[in-house]
């Protein structure tokens, strides 16, 4: 019978990628974890690792077996959180990790919404992050809810082990000089095609990032190569530049700073989508304090949608 322990121990190696990695988050000595390998290949009558230098990799039974063991660890922490269930009355602490425009948006309306002084509440610990990192340390057990985005020319992966809670979803809009815009007769909110921006100055995420993807995909899809003339990752930043009429750039709509003047906001042709969720790990979302803060952040994404669609 395979042991439990030993499968975690693979799953995570799977996860952090290194022996000393998966020791130190598992608070063991690397020997050891390397012992309870060997003791789970034993197991499995099959190697589940192979030497790639000076580190070990999985073997193609290797991933197969992690893939198991996510499913059955997070069956068990489906069973644990329903047990916890009963202990726990709301309270506690919970961790997200948010996108940016995420945390400027979504989390002042959460905390509102987060009951009042005297009543059952969780603690909230909030820490901005980029949606890959998030995943990751949602995986990891950093935090215990990740807020993620996707477009709909891009869309992402869900973590095994994990469960998507749908948020809200936003359409990117063109953001465009307001001399420029009416140097086209266009005005504000009149839907646009992307080809006929080809030739312009463009304003881009950097390279590292999926809104850089995006602006890309979309861009190729409307049958051309942007050639930004500036790269920055914060959209506020992209928005300043395009009000001087610096350029133009893609932005999804919760990203726009308050005050746009000097930019004339437009929606594609081709419509293109940005998707906001919650990821949790499989299970916790039946944890009351877990619960709560994704009510209340249902609850705060359908104020923003609601309030942008005005």
């Amino acid at each position: 019978m395979l042991d439990l322990r030993r499968l975690r121990l693979l799953r995570d190696l799977q996860i952090y990628g290194t022996v000393t990695a998966t020791a130190e988050a598992r608070h063991l000595s690397g020997p050891a974890v390397s012992q309870q390998l060997a003791a789970l290949e034993r197991e499995a009558g099959l190697p589940l690792l192979e030497k790639q230098g000076r580190r070990l990799r999985l073997t193609p039974a290797g991933h197969l077996l992690a893939e198991h063991a996510e499913v059955i660890l997070g069956q068990l922490a489906t069973v644990e959180a329903d047990l916890r269930a009963f202990q726990e009355g709301g309270q506690g602490l919970v961790r997200l990790a948010v996108f940016s425009s995420a945390a400027r948006v979504l989390m002042p309306r959460l905390w509102r919404r987060m009951p009042a002084d005297g009543a059952p509440a969780p603690e909230l610990r909030i820490t901005e992050c980029e949606p890959d990192p998030a995943a990751e340390a949602l995986r990891r057990r950093e935090v215990d809810i990740a807020i993620v985005h996707a477009y709909s020319l891009l869309p992402r992966e869900l973590p095994p082990g994990c469960r998507q809670h749908h948020l809200m979803d936003e359409p990117v809009l063109l953001a465009l000089p307001t001399a420029l815009a009416s140097s086209r007769g266009l005005s504000p909110g009149q839907p646009v095609h992307l080809a006929d921006f080809a030739h312009e100055h463009w304003l881009m995420p950097g390279t590292e990032t999926s809104c850089h993807e995006m602006t890309r995909r979309a861009c190729g899809a409307a049958g051309f190569v942007p050639r930004p003339i500036v790269t920055a990752n914060d959209f506020s930043v992209l928005s300043a530049l395009v009000a001087a009429e610096a350029g133009m750039a893609l932005i999804p709509r919760m990203a726009l700073p308050r005050d746009t003047e000097g930019i004339s906001l437009h929606p594609l042709a081709e419509r293109l989508d940005r998707t906001v969720a919650a990821y949790t790990r499989t299970g916790d979302a039946r944890l009351p304090r877990v619960g709560l803060v994704l009510e209340a952040l249902r609850s705060a994404a359908a104020d923003v949608t609601d309030t942008t669609d005005e």
